[in-house]
């Protein structure tokens, strides 16, 4: 018993001296083999007042899932937890163990690998079909690991670039990169004025007032959380958008004027097919080599165009 006991707590990498293995099996299990290990925990002194003196009561079975190499092949350990009374303090208590939390039936090893599994790029799902657990767990281990994460108040980047991107739900979401090394400040599930001066407005006055700028689009209430939280900030545009909306601008006009002219008129043509040459630098286009235009039935080269 002793050698499969050791042999059991060298596969499975664990250490905790009260737990003592008995017995493993393969059982199905709603249409899927299952892995099964037996093992009893026991109480070897009084969590109140480590007296040895103790009268056992029964066990209290829990069907812990534990890691395993094949996600086809789930590990179940059945741990039979010994329930005790202290005959010097008369208190009962149940085994407790750091292979799992008390109530929980999710092995600690497997929490911690769910947690490393959420750093990569892998979607709920996947990671909890590998652990053999529900999305929902997967969700929990992330959500109660989050109040280890808590935003510090007290500083800020001193320069600062805002944007939004379409997330969860096709929705809107705000986004805070520190603009020297572009690395991701915050990530707010809106980008609602309300919400952005709610967040900035829990930094201390110091971190504020260290504000240098912030570069952004062209969305006109950004400009007055700017104004709004980081007096001493100065606002750039980004030059990205200012091209977007110079191009947005030519583009409406070029069509509002090609509008006006016949469909079948050589100024229509000229106007719709070669739109893409009116956005290129003059220099940049082909002024020697001319080339057979089918729209035009003629030779031209782009620059002619």
């Amino acid at each position: 018993m002793s050698s499969l006991n050791h042999c059991i707590k060298f596969e499975l990498d664990i250490k905790d001296e009260n737990i003592v293995f008995k017995d493993y099996f393969y059982k199905m299990v709603q249409m899927k083999k299952h892995k099964i290990y037996e093992a009893e925990l026991i109480q070897p002194a009084c969590p109140y007042c480590g007296s040895l003196a103790l009268l056992h009561n029964g066990h209290l079975v829990t069907n812990i899932r534990y890691l395993t190499a094949n996600a086809s092949h789930p590990a179940t350990i059945r741990l039979a937890k010994q329930r005790v009374r202290c005959r010097d303090c008369s208190r009962w208590s149940m085994a407790q163990s750091e292979l799992a939390s008390k109530y929980c039936s999710i092995s600690n090893a497997s929490k911690l690998k769910i947690l490393s599994a959420l750093t990569e790029d892998r979607s709920m799902t996947s990671i909890a079909r590998e652990n053999n657990v529900s999305i929902n767990t997967v969700q929990r281990v992330l959500g109660n690991c989050s109040h280890r994460f808590i935003d510090s108040y007290e500083y800020l980047p001193a320069h600062l670039a805002f944007d939004e991107f379409k997330g969860v739900d096709r929705q809107l979401h705000f986004i805070c990169l520190d603009g020297d090394n572009h690395q991701v400040v915050q990530i707010l599930r809106t980008r609602y004025k309300k919400t952005l001066l709610k967040y900035f407005g829990r930094f201390s006055p110091q971190a504020r007032a260290n504000f240098r700028t912030v570069t952004m689009d062209l969305n006109f209430y950004y400009q007055d959380i700017v104004r709004a939280c980081f007096p001493n900030a100065q606002i750039v545009i980004d030059c990205f958008h200012m091209i977007q909306m110079l191009t947005r601008s030519f583009n409406s006009l070029r069509v509002k004027v090609m509008k006006t002219f016949d469909k079948r008129s050589r100024q229509y043509q000229l106007l719709k097919s070669p739109w893409k040459l009116y956005l290129k630098k003059f220099d940049e286009l082909e002024k020697v080599h001319p080339r057979y235009n089918w729209h035009y039935k003629d030779c031209l080269t782009p620059a002619l165009l």
